[in-house]
This record gives C-alpha cells, structure tokens and sequence, in this order.
C-alpha cells in the first residue's frame, strides 16, 4: 500500500484521532504504527479485537487502563547490570499491578458475554506480585527509600537523625549565648554543602574562628561551622555515605529481580500495548458512532449510509455504495462541487479503516472487502484541504497506477481526464476506464464529462451515478445516486436566477437534440428515484413494526409458559403441605381418642379406632388417593376436538386452550392472553376439556387491562424511562408477575446501564440481568420481582 494512497484518502488525519484514546505512550506507539493489511485471517482478528473491546465499553463504561508505563528502557538497563532509580523501579510496580487489574477486569467479563481474543492477550499477563511488593515496601510513593528497607538503612538513619540532633543542640546553645549574638547576622541554624553553619558577621570572621563555607552575595555575611561540631559533623558525614551505600545495595537487588524477570516484564508490555490499542480503536469506534463491518474476500463491498470520519456530524451528508457484484466500476458524472470528490474519499477511507481493523461510521449491515492495493488519483478542487495538481502531474500518477493494477486493485479517479481538451479528455479518461475495467481492478471514477454517461450505460459491470442537485435551492444535497446519471443542471439553475427567457430558448437551441432527451429522461428517473426510495422507507418502517410484533408476541407465549409451569409447581406442593397436614391432625385425633379410652376405660374397640381414622382419611385431601378418571382407549391426537381442551400449537410449539369453535375444520385458541383462530390440523391435543361443575363463583371484571411482561422504552431520556418502569413494575406486581423485561436496546448503552443503576435500590427488584439468547440479549434487561 503506498504511502502517497495514505495521505490522499487522509487515513492519516484518522490516525491523528485515533491516538488521542489511547491511555498510554505505549498504545499511541502502536496507533502510530498501524496500516491496513491485506491478510483476511489478520484483518478479521483486528475486527473482532475492535468489537470485543467495544462490547467491554457498551457493558462496562470504560476499561481500567491507569498505571501502566514504559518499562522497556529500564528493563533493557537492568539486563544489561545497570541499577534502577527508585522513579523507574516505582514504574515497573505500578505497571505490574495495572496489567493485574486489568486481567482481573476481563476475567469477570467472561461469564457475562464472549470475549475470546481480549481473555487470550490478558491471560498471558504475569503479575509477579513478589516482585511488586518488593518494590512498593522498600520505595515509597515520592521515590524515597524508607528506613524499613533493610535493617541496616534503618540503624544507619536513627544515627544520623541522633548526630544531626546533638550539632543542632550545639548549634543553638550558642546562638542564645549573648556574648555570641552580637557576631551573628541573623540567631538561625542553617546548612551549607551538607554541613550545619551560622551566619556571622564579616568582621567577626576570626574572633568566631571556625570554617568557613560560604559567604553572602555582598560579602557581609560568612557561613561558618564552629569548631565545636566539626567532629561530629565528620561522622555525620560518614554515616550519610553509608546511607548512600546501602540505598545503592537495596536499588542493586530490587534491579537483580527485574533483570531476572525481563523477558515476562516485556511481554507484558506488549500484551499491556495490545490492550491499550484495542480499547483506543473501541472508544473511537464510540465517538464515532460507527460499526463492525462483515469483512469478505471477494472484492465485494457496500457501504450503507456512511458518514466521513473527517466532516463533522451536523454537516456531513451519508451515502449508500455498492460495488463488486453487479457492477465493478461506478462512473459519478454531474457538475463539479457536488460532493463527488467526498463520496470517492468515503469509499477508499472506509476501505482503509476496515482494513487496520476500524470499525466504519455507517449503519449495520455494511460489508468491506480486502483489496491488495488502492490507488487515488484525487485533484482537490472540490477537495477538503489541498489544491488542484496539474494535467501532466495527474497523468503521471495515473500512468503509475496502470502499471501496477490489478484484479484486486482499488482505483479511485476524480475528474478523470480534467484540465484539457474536453474531447480529448473524455477520450482519454473512457480509453483509461477501459484499461482498469478489463483487468479486473474495482473502480470508481468521477468526471463532468457528458460523454462518459453514454460509455458507462453501454456496459453491462458498469453503473452511471451521481450526487443529488435540489433545484429549488439551487445547491447539492450531496447525496450520492447510484443507478442515475449526472446533469449539469446549468439551464435550470440561469433560469431560477432571472436569465431572460429569450437567452436561455437560444441555448436550448444550442443544445443538441439527443442530449436534451438524455437530461429529461435524467430527470424522470431521479423522480422516480425519489418516489422509490420513499416507498422504500416505508417497506423498512413497516417490517420493523411486524419484526417488534412478532417478537413481542414470541416473548409474552415464552413468559406465559414459565408462568405456568412455575404455578403448577406452586399449587402441587401446597397440596403436599395440605394432605401432610391434615394426616398429621387425623392421627392428633386418632392418639386423642385412644388417650380418652383408656382414661375413661371407655367400651371403644380398636376396630371402631380404625374406622374412625378411615373415615379421617376419606375426608382429608390427597393427591396421591385421588383416583384418576377412566381414560379412553382412543389416543388424545385422535380424539375430536372440543371447547376446553388443552391443545399444542405445532407451528408455533405453544400450548394453549380453545376457547371457541369457528368450524369443523377451525378452532380459537388462547395462548396466554392471546386469543387467535387454528386450524385442526395445526392442532395437537393434549388433555381432554374437564367436566363442568355447577358452582356459585362470583365474577369480579378488572378495569384494568392485563400488563404485559415487557416495556419498551427505547427512545426515551434515563429519566423518562425510569418514570415509565417505576410505574410499570407497580403493576405487574398488581398482576402477580414474578418477571418482566425491559426493552431498552443496545446503542451506546448509556440508556441500559442508568436503568440497571436505577433497579440495584428499587424496592421491588430481587434481582436483574442482560437479556440472553432469544430474550433481547444486551438489547433488554430481565427483571426478576420479589
């Protein structure tokens, strides 16, 4: 990939951004480093990296990335039996513990979601934790060796703080002496080159006696030690070289273990670098709004509603493009500073991201192919920043690239042919197409030539586009149009600004009859484009809503069936508790009645005992003693069907109950709270509908209606939200629901995350999580009530 395609298609002002997220120098130093590659196995991983560390921040917020440094010069030093400084051995501590940290992090991510590349690069990360302790006890956090380091550096520095004790003692009796004071500057304690001084007066010089180690900047003042603490002050100073030296042996060992562990240390750096790296491509994937491409090999792509990284998000316009199937070249034509230029960058920009394994601002469902070279050849009129090269520069670039292109090329042309003879130019820019085109390379070209829409309609792999004019505005709406070719729009435009009629009926004259055909017939399909494409719209609005149905309707029959199931459990074992108990008081009266008998010697017979507990018994509920009703020999499935059966929905896998019968041939069966007609033969029955029993049941009608086991809030602020689930969940408890769910979707996951810190405290939750196969996924938040 040459450098020059870089600069064009501006990937490095990308690279500039992209930096700015990094947490440390070491992860700008691979940003920096970072070009595409044209291995798919490579670029797939770079992918999933990019994704799995965006599903990190989607969960999690962000990534615990503080504390780690550049220890690879001081590990380097070490291996080579240079001794550390206690700044960098502080470094290599602080660094260990921010890769531990953030291997602990991951780890508790696994069991919440897939994280295959992420778990792999931090398991490799080595704590050393001995090594890290080592450090953090003998350095302190301002990079002093404390006295705790060895016991020698902590008898060492008790001297020193007695010697130091007894000279200012000294010192300061003589201050206060008054026969001394009238010699002194100034009655202070004070140290020049490590020594204890006074300030004394010049004149004083030789009647205080002493040795002098300074003198003030006009001469007054002489900095003098008195005789008196010379000897102490000497040995003070042999303690301070002792100090050094045993700080100097601690920093050696603490060094000795940094060398031993080098090869790990460096490793995790890199694994450390890697991570960095990732989370920088996943929080600029975040700021950007983009997503994860399908990446293919066979030199198809298609971008849908992609933005320009570079132009800001209030300005840019998005454009949809499809390239490698169909058609394998697209030719823009239309007049100049219509966006063209923009959506040709668009292309070979995006092609380079997905490539370094960036995720690409556009909506999901884009794919990216991997091309072995792109090559640009861009003449910035309609350019972001630079200016117009020349004719022969464009035709010296343009003759590079055709000896280079190939089947897996990516060329980009704009104004191909420009800066000429228009005759000559369009001939030159078809007979250039054509030489790309036959072999084999994906082109793009953009051209105001007239004579180029012609060329590319005669070609089957060939497509005409163009970028949208709003002739009422008289301005580019930027919107590129694939399928329709470019018009210059020059009549329209001098007849909206006033041009006489007489002038612009001339012109028209002027203007070939074929050519002025081509534009109306231009202009019909741009209108039919328009109606298409709101249609179009349309189409997706409505499937979305049958898509929300569907899974609504898919998630209320799952929630009803575990309802159920939970209610037949409940109801069996309060049936266990009601026959335990009730045995229990039958032999409470059986004891008591034997008690009575045998007091009162009462004419009462075992037998009559036996009898009377029978009876007991008879009258006591029991599962297990009740008889099951005769069966028919006939199976269920090939029973007839009757109102109040149990009957499965084989389509639909759900269990139900018919409510009402349509036909011979048709049923209405309730699922849950829906009601829906079935046709026999979509009907399996289960149980055969309970005989009616005449009872007095009063009948209460709510005037609510049921709540539903979901609420969707998407859409809505945290605050709005949190209204509609406090409100929501009141009810279905009201309802007897033991769970909902909360659909908030995915997004930035900002929405999910401040209703789940809404649910820790909410007094009704018990507990929550992430939705999981089938039940919304990170898209829903399952809610479980106490």
């Amino acid at each position: 990939m040459e450098a020059r395609t870089f600069i064009t298609l501006e990937f490095n002002k990308v690279i500039e951004q992209l930096s700015a997220y990094a947490s440390s120098s070491l992860g700008r130093e691979k940003i920096e480093a970072l070009t595409p590659s044209t291995e798919y196995e490579e670029v797939q991983r770079r992918q999933q990296a990019t994704h799995e560390g965006s599903t990190v921040l989607r969960l999690r917020g962000s990534a615990p990335l503080g504390g780690i440094r550049d220890i690879r010069p001081a590990c380097k030093r070490a291996s080579m039996g240079g001794m550390l400084n206690p700044t960098e051995l502080l470094d290599i501590a602080s660094t260990l513990y921010g890769g531990g940290r953030l291997k602990t992090f991951i780890a508790s991510l696994v069991e919440q979601t897939s994280l295959p590349l992420l778990e792999e690069l931090l398991e490799q990360v080595e704590r050393l934790q001995g090594l890290e302790n080592e450090v953090n006890r003998a350095i302190d956090e301002n990079g002093v060796v404390v006295d705790s380091a060895s016991s020698t550096l902590s008898q060492v520095r008790g001297q020193i703080r007695g010697a130091e004790k007894r000279i200012r003692e000294r010192l300061e009796q003589m201050i206060r002496n008054s026969n001394t004071q009238k010699m002194l500057q100034d009655p202070i304690v004070t140290i020049r080159n490590d020594r204890f001084v006074i300030p004394v007066k010049q004149e004083y010089r030789h009647v205080f006696g002493g040795i002098v180690h300074d003198q003030s900047a006009s001469g007054a003042t002489l900095f003098i030690e008195p005789q008196v603490v010379v000897n102490i002050s000497n040995d003070l100073r042999e303690l301070k070289l002792k100090e050094e030296r045993e700080v100097e042996k601690i920093l050696h060992a603490l060094t000795a273990q940094v060398a031993e562990s080098v090869d790990i240390l460096l490793h995790n750096v890199a694994c450390l670098a890697e991570a960095d790296f990732i989370f920088a491509k996943a929080s600029y994937a975040q700021a950007l709004k983009a997503t994860q491409p399908a990446i293919n090999n066979d030199g198809y792509l298609r971008i849908k509603k992609g933005r320009h990284p570079l132009i800001s998000a209030s300005q840019v316009v998005p454009i949809d493009v499809e390239l490698g199937k169909e058609y394998t070249a697209i030719v823009v034509t239309g007049p100049n500073t219509g966006g063209k230029t923009v959506s040709l960058k668009t292309v070979g920009l995006f092609s380079l991201m997905a490539m370094a394994g960036l995720h690409i601002p556009a909506e999901d469902g884009s794919e990216m192919t991997i091309f072995e070279s792109i090559y640009a050849d861009i003449g910035d009129e309609q350019s972001i920043e630079q200016s117009l090269s020349t004719f022969s520069s464009h035709m010296t670039n343009i003759s590079n690239i055709l000896q280079h292109v190939n089947h897996r090329s990516l060329i980009l042309f704009d104004e191909l042919g420009a800066g000429t003879d228009p005759t000559e130019g369009a001939a030159l820019a078809m007979s250039i197409i054509d030489y790309v085109h036959q072999r084999g390379a994906r082109l793009i070209a953009t051209t105001h030539y007239s004579e180029l829409k012609a060329y590319a309609y005669e070609r089957s792999s060939m497509i005409n586009a163009s970028v949208e004019f709003d002739e009422v505005t008289l301005r580019p709406t930027y919107r590129l149009l694939v399928g329709i070719p470019g018009r210059s729009n020059a009549l329209a435009i001098a007849a909206r600004l006033g041009l006489p009629e007489k002038v612009l009926k001339q012109a028209r004259d002027f203007v070939k009859t074929e050519e002025s055909e081509i534009d109306t017939m231009i202009a019909s399909l741009e209108e039919n484009q328009r109606k298409a494409e709101t249609e179009r719209r349309e189409v997706e609005r409505l499937r979305r809503e049958l898509e929300e149905a569907r899974r609504e309707l898919e998630n209320e029959l799952s929630g009803l069936d575990e309802r159920k199931d939970r209610l037949y459990q409940q109801a069996e074992e309060e049936a266990r508790i009601a026959v335990e108990k009730a045995r229990k008081e039958a032999e409470t009266i059986i004891a008591d009645l034997r008690q009575i008998a045998k007091e009162e010697r009462a004419g009462i017979k075992d037998h009559k005992l036996i009898e009377a507990r029978k009876r007991l018994e008879e009258a006591t509920p029991s599962l297990r003693k009740k008889k099951k009703p005769k069966q028919s020999n006939i199976p269920l499935n090939q029973q007839p069907l009757e109102v109040g059966d149990e009957v499965r929905v084989v389509s639909f896998n759900q269990k139900g109950e018919i409510v009402g019968k349509v036909s011979d041939k048709e049923f209405q069966v309730q699922i849950g709270i829906v009601k829906m007609n079935v046709k026999a033969d979509n009907l399996e029955k289960l149980k055969a509908a309970k005989p009616q029993v005449t009872q007095n049941i009063t009948k209460i009608r709510s005037t609510r209606e049921p709540v539903r086991i979901e609420l969707d809030v998407r859409g809505n602020t945290v605050e709005d939200a949190i209204i509609q689930i406090d409100k929501y969940l009141d009810e279905a408890l009201l309802d007897g629901l033991n769970q909902v769910s909360v659909i908030h979707g995915k997004g930035t996951g900002a929405l999910g995350l401040g209703i789940q810190k809404y649910l820790r405290s909410h007094r009704l939750v018990k507990s929550f999580r992430w939705g999981g196969q089938g039940e919304g996924g990170l898209g829903a938040t399952i809610v479980e009530l106490k």
